[in-house]
């Protein structure tokens, strides 16, 4: 779904940290099929790398009914009905599985964000990716994450330039925390920065 550049960014980004020894794990967030944090275990597995982690987040149940009351700027984008966006966190292993990268440095994040990344047991991050579409998901990943981004690691945001919501959220939480680290645009939505 996310095309090439997009991959290609995620290969760039992942072999930089390992080049660099950036330290941390890297994740995703809103993981649909499984696709990007497959290919970002493969990364780790090309390159012999033992000591870091693949986090997995996602509900596996779809995207959450939008709370207009907490996060307006989602009101009026509810994607809760749409089936293609649920994929069971059977399957997504299965696809692990099936490219035999299925082990103990692939860890599953299952609920919904507001819930699961608060309490997240991932210490530190070299790679962050989200694909959550709402403010909401796009806010609550960046709140409880970025911190844990180690300098010299990158932030991708899959949905920039596709969803508005994901958008405002992005830049409103760059701006209430001081971040001015340049926005690279990927291809016609996906933006990422490393962090200073």
């Amino acid at each position: 779904m996310i095309g090439l550049r997009r991959l290609e960014n995620i290969r760039n980004c992942a072999e930089d940290v390992l080049r660099c020894g950036v330290p941390g794990d890297l994740m995703e967030t809103g993981v649909w099929r499984g696709g990007a944090a497959i290919f970002m275990r493969a990364i780790l597995a090309a390159h012999g790398v033992e000591d870091r982690v693949v986090w997995v987040a996602d509900s596996f149940e779809g995207l959450p009914p939008p709370d207009p009351a907490m996060y307006p700027a989602d009101d009026g984008l509810d994607l809760s009905a749409v089936d293609y966006l649920r994929v069971p966190l059977e399957e997504v292993r299965a696809n692990f599985l099936a490219y035999g990268l299925l082990d103990e440095r692939v860890r599953f994040v299952r609920g919904w964000f507001r819930e699961t990344l608060p309490t997240c047991e991932v210490e530190r991050l070299a790679l962050l990716r989200l694909d959550g579409d709402l403010y909401e998901s796009t806010w609550v990943a960046l709140e409880n994450l970025y911190p844990k981004v180690s300098s010299g690691g990158y932030v991708i945001i899959d949905d920039y330039g596709a969803v508005e919501q994901c958008r405002h959220a992005t830049e409103d939480y760059r701006k209430s925390h001081g971040i001015t680290a340049e926005l690279t645009a990927i291809d016609w939505t996906g933006i990422f920065w490393k962090k200073p």
